[in-house]
């Protein structure tokens, strides 16, 4: 953190890319082979070559051996991106805009791959400068490869006359900048905070920069941004990744310690009181074995001498002593076993008894007198009831008689022979009853078998009832659809209509007042049109206007149009309509007259001043003249 800290005091412009006055490389700046530069700077100086631009070309900008480091290839380890949350914010980084497709327009192949390489960008504005994106179709600048941690950028075609306040303005949106070095030949070097702003600022390359409104080529140029390897973003990167490897040799071993089995606590070294502490422990059932566990390890010790034999064999004779009251408990174990297993053959035999009665119960049920009387659905109920009696009986039975044999062949005793017997009869006569039941389950499944072909035949029914249902509906949904639509064109077609015919009456009746007008200036005699002056008493805003007006086309003798009439008098009145102005002039023919002047898509509509008796003829005769 030292070295990191000492880079960022110095004086920024000769030291913090490590790079000396005379813009020429350290040594250990990079270790390459001359041919290795000399192809590199080969393959920049293609990429950064533009002949429509009005900069140097890129033999200018990155010929010089100098600044061969800046296309030195170094594997890219890893970029670990440590960004600050505060620059997070989508307005402090230049950001790609989406390209949104068109379904109308349909390029190329070609077209497509050139736009998917070089996504359209937008014009930035800054207060000194402006940047012109490249065009979509151009190939995409190149790049090196991206040093691991780097947080500087290589700046080439920069114009002649551009100063660090600029460029300091341009990329501090990418992000926070640390140093700026400017070199005399037309290019820089900016280091960032952060790695995640030399990725905003690689956008930049491919854009055309323009100082002020100057179009001259000492005033704009071409950018071409490209990653910069420096010792400092390398020490930088390579104390993090120790960093992180510390970490993660602490995490390890952490998780070690935790999944290794703890060690037995210690024990105690021998001595008499402990010795006598022992003694007692042995005598109680609670800490039994681990005070056993203390006294075999003295013994394996060899604690166990002349001096304290006595006490070893007091020890041992109590843990004898502890033999006899295991087997006093394993015998209370055993009658408490055999008390719990009289137990459960009398619950059995009286659940067996039960089941027998039950068994009773629908063998009386099934005599000829009774069971006629029953239903068949209620026989049917009656017999399954019965079977499944049965087979809980017989599953009972033949739990008892497993635990049975268990119990005879551990009580090894005469009378095995006959119950063997006995449990064979028995075993006989329930194979009899088992295949009796299973053929009346057989029956059973059938019948339950067809009654479920039933109910999926009267399902398949009402399901296909209930999907004509839909289908009509869904016929009937699409008409009413369709009608919409039509009723809807018609109603639009007839808006288009009477707004035609709208326009064509408005048109019309324009027509027709001009008409009116010129008929009546021509047919009313000079001595009616003074009469009806003296008669008429013109309001004080008529007459302002009026002057306003009168004053405006005396000034255009060849006339005007409404629209630049109006646009002067809302100069000196303000809320007035070019309609109000039009009916003004109309009602006062003998001051203005409206003229159309051109023919055919050039005819135009102007006001004339008539006041003083010359008409536009007359005015350009005079003029003429």
């Amino acid at each position: 953190m030292s070295r990191l800290q000492m880079n960022a005091s110095e004086i920024p412009g000769n030291h913090a890319f490590n790079l000396d006055s005379r813009d020429s490389v350290n040594e250990d700046y990079i270790d390459e082979s001359p041919d290795r530069r000399r192809m590199n700077s080969r393959e920049r100086d293609g990429s950064l070559t533009d002949s429509n631009s009005g900069m140097a070309t890129g033999l200018e900008v990155n010929g010089d051996p100098n600044n061969v480091f800046m296309m030195g290839q170094m594997d890219n380890v890893m970029m670990n991106m440590f960004v600050n949350p505060g620059m997070m914010s989508m307005s402090n980084y230049i950001v790609p805009p989406m390209m949104t497709p068109n379904p109308n327009m349909m390029p190329t192949s070609e077209e497509t791959y050139a736009v998917a390489l070089n996504p359209l960008k937008e014009i930035v504005h800054f207060k000194s400068c402006t940047l012109f994106p490249p065009s979509p179709h151009s190939p995409a600048p190149t790049t090196r490869d991206r040093p691991p941690g780097c947080k500087t950028v290589f700046v080439g075609g920069l114009p002649e006359k551009i100063t660090e306040e600029i460029i300091h303005e341009v990329f501090e949106r990418c992000g926070e900048i640390t140093t700026l070095r400017l070199s005399k030949k037309n290019f820089c070097h900016v280091r960032f905070v952060f790695e995640a702003s030399v990725d905003a600022a690689i956008y930049l390359s491919g854009y055309r920069i323009r100082i002020g409104s100057n179009v001259d080529p000492g005033y704009t140029g071409r950018l071409h941004v490209d990653y910069a390897q420096a010792r400092d973003d390398q020490y930088e990167w390579e104390c993090r990744q120790r960093q992180l490897e510390r970490e993660r040799r602490h995490r390890e071993r952490m998780e070690e310690e935790r999944l290794k089995r703890p060690s037995p606590p210690p024990v105690t070294h021998y001595s008499d009181h402990e010795a006598g502490n022992i003694a007692e422990k042995i005598k109680h059932d609670e800490s039994f074995t681990k005070a056993l566990q203390v006294v075999i390890t003295w013994l394996d010790r060899g604690d166990c001498t002349k001096k304290n034999v006595n006490t070893f064999y007091s020890m041992i004779q109590s843990t004898n002593s502890h033999v006899r009251r295991l087997l006093t408990e394993k015998g209370h174990y055993e009658d408490e076993l055999k008390k719990a297993k009289d137990l459960l053959k009398g619950r059995m035999q009286g659940i067996l008894l039960q089941f027998s009665h039950i068994e009773r119960l629908f063998e009386a049920a099934h005599h000829k007198k009774v069971w006629d009387h029953f239903t068949k659905a209620q026989r049917k109920n009656i017999e399954a009831w019965k079977k499944q009696s049965l087979e809980i009986k017989n599953f009972q039975l033949e739990d008892l008689q497993e635990k049975q044999k268990d119990d005879d062949e551990m009580d090894v005793s005469d009378d095995d022979e006959p119950v063997r017997k006995k449990a064979r009869e028995m075993s006989n006569e329930e194979r009899n009853n088992l295949k009796d039941e299973n053929d009346s389950l057989k029956c059973q499944v059938e019948a339950y078998k067809n009654e479920v072909e039933i109910i999926k035949m009267d399902m398949k029914r009402t399901i296909e009832n209930k999907d004509e249902q839909l289908k009509l509906m869904q016929q009937t949904l699409q008409g009413m659809q369709q009608q919409l639509i039509e009723t809807k064109k018609k109603h639009s077609v007839a808006d288009q209509r009477i707004k035609m015919l709208e326009s064509r009456l408005k048109k019309s009746s324009k027509i027709m007042e001009i008409i009116n007008l010129d008929d009546d200036e021509t047919e009313q005699p000079p001595s009616n049109v003074l009469t009806e002056k003296n008669n008429q008493q013109i309001p004080n805003s008529e007459a302002k206007l009026i002057g306003i007006i009168s004053i405006f086309l005396n000034v255009h003798p060849f006339g005007a149009g409404l629209d630049y009439i109006a646009s002067y008098v809302n100069k000196s009145i303000s809320n007035l309509r070019s309609m109000d102005i039009e009916a003004l002039m109309s009602r006062y023919p003998t001051v203005f007259k409206q003229d159309v002047v051109g023919i055919g898509a050039s005819m135009e509509r102007r006001w004339i001043l008539t006041a003083f008796g010359k008409t536009l003829n007359s005015r350009i005769q005079d003029d003429t003249v």
